[in-house]
C-alpha cells in the first residue's frame, strides 16, 4: 500500500489519486496548511501512520514540508521508500511577494529535513530544482532545491504534469474576441493575488476597456474594472466550457512550477500568456506569448503585437502541443517508473 499524504486535497492530487489506485492501493492522508492545527496534526498523523504501518509498501508526498516529516522519518526507520513530487513553492525563497517554504525558519527547516532525507525528489518542472530566476528583478535570482539546499545529494526526476487531452479539448464552440481568462485560488488575498500575476491583469484591463476578462477560482476576490468578472470555483465541465469561450489565457505568475489551469487551457484551444518563471515557457513553447521581464508596459505591447498572429492557427498549435508533450500517459508512465509499479499487475 501507497501512503499519500499533502497539505490539502487539490484537483492534481484527485488526478494522481485516479491514476495510480487501478495499479497499486493507495491510501490519502491530508495534513493541514493551517499554521494553528500544526501540533494535533503531527500527533494524528504520527497515530495513522504507525497503525498503517504494517500494511506500508512506500510513502508518496506531494510538497516538501510539514506534512512530509513524519513520512520521511518513516521511511528511513523502518526502510520503506519515500518519494516526494516537488510542486513549486516547496521549492521558492521569496519574502519579497510572500511566497515560498524557505522564508518561514520552521518551514524552511521542515522542507530541507523532508528533501534531504527521503529516497527520491520528483519535481513538475526542472526549473524547481535550479533556475535563475530574472522574472522580477526585486526577488533574489537563486532560486529552485539545489540553490537553496547547497549540500542536497537526493537523487531527482522531472515528472511534468499531464492532461487527459479526451477531456480538455477544443469543443469547437463560439470564442469571444479579445477575451482573456485566468484560474487561481485564494487570490482574495493580495499577497497571493500577485504572486498570480493579478496586478498586470488589472493594468491591462484598465488599459483596454473593450477587451473582456474572466478570473476564476475565488469569488471573493474583487475587482476595480468594470471589464473584469469573477468566478468562483467550478467543476471541470465548466472550466472546460469557459475555457472554449475564450481567446487567450493568462498566466503571468510570478513563480510557478507547472500550473496545470495553463495546460489544461492550451488543451481547450486558448492561446497562452504567460511569463518566464518555472516550466511557462516550456509549455507555451511557440505557440503564444512569454513575458521575460515583469513589465506592464512590456506586456500590453506584446499582447497587441500577437493580436497581429494568425490566431486560429495559434489555437491549434496550443491544443496540438498539449496533446503531444503533456499526455496524461506520459506523466502516467514516468511516475509509475519511478514508484516501482511497472512491474505490478
Amino acid at each position: 500500500m501507497i501512503i499519500y499524504t499533502f497539505p490539502i486535497r487539490t484537483a492534481f492530487i484527485d488526478r494522481d489519486l485516479e491514476m495510480i489506485s487501478p495499479k497499486a492501493k493507495i491510501r490519502p492522508l491530508v495534513f493541514t496548511n493551517q499554521p494553528a492545527k500544526l501540533p494535533f496534526y503531527f500527533i494524528l498523523q504520527f497515530f495513522q501512520l504507525l497503525w498503517l504501518l504494517p500494511k506500508t509498501d512506500q510513502y508518496l508526498c506531494f510538497f516538501g514540508g510539514y506534512h512530509a516529516v513524519l513520512p520521511v522519518w518513516f521511511g528511513r526507520a523502518f526502510g520503506k521508500r519515500c518519494t516526494i513530487q516537488a510542486g513549486g513553492m516547496d521549492c521558492m525563497n521569496m519574502p519579497e511577494i510572500g511566497y515560498g517554504n524557505f522564508r518561514k525558519k520552521w518551514l524552511r527547516k521542515a522542507t530541507v529535513y523532508s528533501f534531504k532525507n527521503c529516497s527520491l525528489i520528483l519535481p513538475v518542472a526542472e526549473a524547481l530544482l535550479k533556475q535563475d530566476y530574472r522574472y522580477d528583478p526585486k526577488i533574489n535570482p537563486k532560486q529552485g532545491l539545489q540553490n537553496l539546499i547547497p549540500d542536497l545529494t537526493t537523487p531527482t526526476q522531472v515528472v511534468p504534469n499531464g492532461f487527459d487531452t479526451s477531456f480538455w479539448k477544443n469543443l469547437g464552440k463560439a470564442r469571444t474576441p479579445l477575451s482573456f481568462v485566468s484560474v487561481a485560488t485564494g487570490t482574495s488575498n493580495a499577497s497571493r493575488a500577485q504572486v498570480k500575476g493579478y496586478d498586470l491583469i488589472e493594468q491591462l484591463a484598465q488599459a483596454h476597456p473593450d477587451w473582456t476578462f474572466t478570473l476564476i477560482g475565488d469569488a471573493n476576490y474583487s475587482s476595480p474594472e468594470a471589464n473584469v468578472r469573477i468566478l468562483g470555483k467550478v467543476d471541470a465541465a465548466q472550466l472546460r466550457d469557459q475555457y472554449n469561450r475564450h481567446q487567450f489565457y493568462l498566466q503571468l505568475s510570478a513563480s510557478e512550477g507547472f500550473p496545470n489551469a495553463l495546460g489544461e487551457a492550451m488543451a481547450c484551444g486558448c492561446i497562452p500568456i504567460g511569463s518566464a518563471v518555472g516550466a511557462i515557457p516550456e509549455i507555451i513553447g511557440a505557440c503564444g506569448l512569454i513575458l521575460e521581464t515583469k513589465d506592464s508596459a512590456l506586456l500590453d505591447l506584446k499582447v497587441v503585437e500577437l493580436l497581429s498572429e494568425d490566431l486560429q492557427q495559434l489555437s491549434s498549435l496550443a491544443s496540438l502541443r498539449i496533446g503531444y508533450q503533456f499526455s496524461f500517459q506520459r506523466r502516467q508512465n514516468l511516475l509509475f517508473s519511478n514508484l516501482g509499479l511497472l512491474q505490478e499487475k
